[in-house]
């Protein structure tokens, strides 16, 4: 008996020597994709990998080799080496079949897909429900596992000056290990309420807490970070719009396997992987779990592989009444991916990691990774749902922002992790000793041209600017805070000249008549220059720039001394509105004389009316207790201008009416290329003086030759255009631009390319009556096409255009304008 336990014992050990067991992954050898789905063949034996292209498998002899075969890419035979455990196998596409041969499904499978698609009305449930509502638990949280980061204190040499080599320890690792064993890096968590009927969508943050901020970050919680429905089209997965496999479109651009069929919750489902038809593509690849009756979504599993994995998870419930599929769990796992690259979140930049080998990783903050989880509950679906303030997508409720320990202590999951509590505990202190709070509230505050000092933001667009007519203009203005009144304002400025050696200053006090809709009254007194012909919308954001070249090359302006009194509301939904009254002294800077009447005008008054809107109707905002928020800036984007001069009023001089509309509409293609247009036409009636007419935006300088005119280029420009060349009492003006993907040419060179036409048409009635500066006519068109070569190197770019058509310059080079482009990437 001794000696068959022994014989028995030898023999185990044997085959326990002789045999190993190996962990491995199959992916794509230049875009690191896994493979899903591969055949593996060993031994007479065929396994296939699962989706992510992982498979386990016993090697028994180490003489025979791996057959790995997979559609399009090339056969590849892998020896293990004995005490091999891990294994990345790297598969090459084979390039004589792969662009010849189109991978197709089969039949049965692309007639789900399609009754799948054919059904959404039935089982997405905005289009299958009246109504429904339910609050929504969500917590991000950015971490490592502190397992797999070595706490090992590395040794590093460096070579001093005299060429000895000193050894320093790195003890890096060691620090975040115990960091990561304490606390979480970040966290943060919200509860709200999502409700919708069939005239809207709405969601209420009833609850917000982010670690390290006593207040959190307004923008944050704005955020798509993930699809609230997968039949969304396109599809949003942190932010990545993708097109949706089961949407007409998305159907012809994926490949849909049937891999088996399974029970979920009593019911027959079908479990199907897709994957693009282009097999390097970076996009989506997942499962879907589709209910074998109503053809539903009852799970899904979604995958992006780039930069960043991007890992999304979707978990439905069967509702029997409503014969629905309703939400139960979404979550969304990021890690480092195979690109270099970082990855910013919440304005840090954080490594992500992905890798098969659970061992230490020489980076420990290569193992960290951000997870998202997002589980609904009070689930109420067909009841009346009554949607307050339908403009606004997000409203965020007050005191949703000091909810105690206690409330979240229900939606804590685990009550173990003990991590929780002390990260919101230690970034707290981080913060406060950092003062971080105050940066970001400081760095907002300059991104918008402020700088706070006590009770006053000082405006720090005033402080210098520089045109051809005032030369270096020297300014200090600001506007007073909420320190001093959450109600009440007053905005100033002085500038003086150095060549006009002119004073100008202005002063505006304004009262909040509105919170909620953010309606303020305000009068205003200035002394200051305006443009000539300058064609502006009271609704346009006053946009902060470090620089704004084109006022650099302007030489033609005309002093305007102007009181007015005006509203400005966002009463109406996703509506800017504005109206003053206004009496404006006019003196031009310029050789001019209107004749109105047989009056000869050099200088004149003008009181005014003016009424003006900016509609976003597609676009989404965000309520928050101070303001609103436009958080998806969608287009188009239309604005509407009225100007009435009020005869008889205020020693007013002239009778006019000028209607001005706008409208932009930019296109955003998930290949990351955008393609504008911008359309804007206006008419003026009646006695319109020039310094009240259009000169379409020119920025081109009067000089002979092509270098002397090179100069910055604006935004929206007519770049081949001249000063004062074109004058308008009513125009047309269309532009249109296509931005491709920034190429990369080398060591920070990255530029962008655009393609840019602009048109316009203008036509100009009493010409004779504008005596002293001579301008043309736009009636028979003005051309102008060319090519942007943008954020070149740190920013800076060139640009080229060309004038063509009826309004040709008879000398070739002068149809040319060179331009030197600027912009600045704050990296947000």
């Amino acid at each position: 008996m001794r000696y068959i336990f022994f014989w028995f014992v030898l023999l185990s050990t044997a085959i326990s020597f002789g045999q190993n067991k190996i962990k491995a992954q199959i992916i794509d050898i230049d875009s690191r994709v896994p493979l899903a789905f591969c055949k593996v063949e060993y031994l007479n034996k065929t396994i296939t990998t699962n989706w992510e292209g992982k498979f386990e498998l016993d090697i028994k002899e180490y003489d025979k080799p791996l057959v790995i075969k997979y559609k399009g890419y090339q056969t590849k035979n892998v020896y293990i080496s004995r005490g091999q455990e891990l294994v990345i196998i790297k598969m090459a596409i084979d390039v004589n079949t792969f662009e010849k041969v189109e991978i197709y499904t089969d039949n049965k499978v692309n007639k789900i897909i399609k009754k799948v698609i054919d059904n959404k009305k039935l089982n997405q449930p905005e289009k299958a429900l009246e109504s429904f509502q339910y609050k929504n638990y969500e917590n991000l949280l950015v971490t490592a596992n502190p397992d797999s980061i070595s706490s090992k204190i590395e040794p590093i040499y460096k070579k001093t000056l005299f060429g000895k080599r000193k050894i320093e320890l790195d003890s890096s690792n060691y620090k975040f290990k115990k960091l990561i064993e304490k606390n979480h890096l970040y966290q943060t968590e919200k509860v709200n309420l999502i409700q919708y009927n069939k005239k809207g969508y709405k969601e209420t943050v009833i609850a917000s807490r982010m670690a390290g901020f006593k207040e959190p970050l307004y923008e944050y919680l704005g955020l798509n970070l993930l699809s609230y429905s997968v039949y969304e089209n396109p599809f949003e997965i942190m932010e990545t719009p993708v097109r949706n496999p089961i949407s007409n479109y998305g159907r012809h651009l994926y490949n849909f396997y049937m891999i088996d069929s399974l029970t979920i919750q009593n019911r027959k489902t079908y479990k199907i992987f897709f994957q693009p038809k282009k097999l390097k593509s970076s996009r989506l690849r997942g499962l879907l779990y589709i209910d074998a009756e109503t053809f539903a979504i009852a799970k899904a599993y979604y995958r992006i592989y780039g930069i960043v994995y991007i890992n999304a998870d979707y978990t439905f419930d069967y509702q029997e009444k409503e014969n629905l599929w309703f939400p139960k769990k979404r979550k969304i796992t990021v890690l480092k991916g195979n690109n270099v690259d970082d990855i910013k979140i919440l304005g840090n930049t954080i490594k992500f990691s992905s890798s098969l080998d659970p061992s230490p990783n020489t980076n420990a903050t290569d193992q960290v990774y951000l997870i998202i989880e997002s589980t609904p509950f009070d689930i109420e679906l067909n009841k009346p749902v009554m949607i307050h303030n339908k403009g606004i997508k997000i409203s965020i409720e007050k005191d949703g922002l000091k909810r105690e320990n206690s409330y979240w202590k229900k939606f804590a999951k685990d009550t173990i992790d003990k991590r929780k509590l002390r990260t919101y505990t230690s970034l707290d202190s981080l913060s406060e000793s950092k003062n971080l709070e105050r940066k970001i509230f400081l760095g907002k505050k300059i991104l918008n041209g402020y700088y706070p000092i006590s009770y006053i933001d000082v405006d720090l667009r005033s402080l210098v600017k520089y045109n051809n007519f005032e030369g270096f203009r020297l300014g200090l203005g600001g506007v007073t805070n909420d320190k001093l009144s959450e109600n009440y304002k007053v905005a100033f400025y002085g500038a003086y000249g150095l060549k006009d050696e002119a004073f100008k200053f202005g002063i505006t006090p304004s009262y909040l008549l509105e919170p909620l809709s953010e309606t303020w009254v305000s009068a205003s007194y200035s002394d200051d220059l305006n443009e000539i012909s300058q064609i502006t919308f009271a609704t346009d954001p006053r946009r902060f720039k470090i620089y704004d070249p084109r006022p650099i090359n302007i030489s033609t302006f005309y002093e305007n001394r102007s009181a007015s009194v005006f509203v400005e509301s966002k009463y109406f939904p996703k509506t800017d509105a504005y109206f003053s009254l206004s009496r404006n002294s006019i003196n031009p800077k310029f050789d001019y004389t209107f004749v109105n009447n047989d009056i000869n005008y050099s200088e004149y008054t003008i009181t005014a009316a003016q009424l003006a809107f900016q509609w976003n109707p597609y676009s989404n905002f965000m309520q928050t207790p101070k303001s609103r928020i436009e958080i998806e800036k969608r287009h188009p984007k239309l604005s509407f201008q009225v100007t009435q001069t009020i005869p008889g009023v205020l020693n007013n001089d002239f009778n006019f009416t000028k209607i001005d509309f706008k409208t932009f509409y930019e296109i955003s293609y998930l290949s990351g290329q955008s393609s504008s247009v911008l359309f804007q036409t206006g008419i003026a009636f009646g006695d319109v003086p020039l310094t009240h007419l259009y000169s379409l935006q020119p920025n081109n300088l009067n000089r002979d030759a092509l270098l002397q005119r090179i100069t910055f280029a604006g935004k929206n420009s007519f770049e081949t255009m001249y000063f004062n060349e074109f004058f308008s009492d009513k125009y047309v003006s269309l532009q249109l631009k296509h931005t491709f993907n920034r190429i990369r040419l080398g060591y920070r060179i990255n530029p962008e390319f655009s393609f840019v036409t602009r048109f316009a048409w203008g036509k100009i009635n009493k010409e004779n009556k504008h005596m002293g500066l001579p301008f043309n006519s736009l009636e028979n068109g003005f051309f102008e096409s060319g090519v942007e070569c943008n954020k070149l190197f740190r920013g800076l770019g060139l640009t080229a255009f060309y004038r063509y058509g009826p309004n040709q310059l008879p000398t070739f080079e002068d149809n040319i304008a060179l331009k030197i482009s600027y912009f600045i990437d704050l990296g947000f």
